[in-house]
């Protein structure tokens, strides 16, 4: 009986992938991935970190999402580069989609580049999209069950945000409890509590994206 061998179903994304990820490494370009739910505070993040980057570096971010401009157009007012990738209804971007927002960006001279993921904690995981770092952003809104349920989105981050601990005496959120999750899945990110409306946190995040090694090299 001939059995027929089904193609890798990522195989096409991985490899679009490895080509963002070559033509970054040749312009001398980080890439950041940023996941999470929709309404973690992935828009507010950048918006409390891009002011702080963009005075040593040229950075640009790349934003997906559903539908709307709204998020690029918040990111457009700190006088960002930034391009608007929607998915018409897709719950993720791909690397192919990234290729089309790459080609809408004047990339030489770009230092770093940040690429909003669609809002959603499942999907978006699965799919690398040439990046050279991922961030994962767990608000506290969610929920601090968020690691043991969906392991895969911190099992790859290299660094997770826990956004709006202002909130944390209005939540049920048990830190501990998160922290510990976290650690089952991933044992090596760094972790970083952060609120932009106090600011906490965010020097410490914009010292870190600012410690990578900008070829994306280890």
């Amino acid at each position: 009986m001939k059995i027929e061998v089904v193609r890798k179903v990522l195989e096409k994304n991985d490899q679009a992938a490895q080509q963002n990820r070559r033509r970054l490494d040749e312009l001398g370009i980080t890439c950041f991935n940023i996941l999470g739910g929709a309404g973690s505070g992935k828009t507010s993040l950048l918006e409390a970190l891009l002011p702080r980057l963009k005075n040593k570096y040229c950075v640009a971010v790349l934003e997906g999402d559903l539908a709307t401009t709204r998020d690029a157009e918040r990111i457009a007012a700190l006088d960002v580069p930034v391009v608007q990738i929607l998915t018409d209804g897709g719950c993720h971007l791909n690397a192919t989609l990234v290729q089309q927002g790459l080609s809408r960006l004047e990339l030489v001279g770009l230092n770093l580049l940040f690429v909003e993921n669609v809002g959603n904690p499942i999907c978006p995981a699965n799919f690398d999209l040439g990046e050279h770092r991922r961030i994962v952003v767990l608000s506290v809104a969610e929920g601090d069950d968020k690691p043991s349920k969906y392991p895969l989105l911190f099992k790859d981050a290299d660094l997770i945000v826990i956004s709006k601990c202002d909130l944390l005496e209005h939540t049920r959120f048990n830190l501990s409890a998160a922290l510990r999750d976290i650690r089952c899945v991933n044992s090596q990110a760094r972790v970083i509590q952060t609120d932009t409306k106090t600011l906490r946190g965010i020097d410490e995040l914009s010292q870190w994206v600012s410690a990578e090694p900008l070829l994306g090299k280890d």
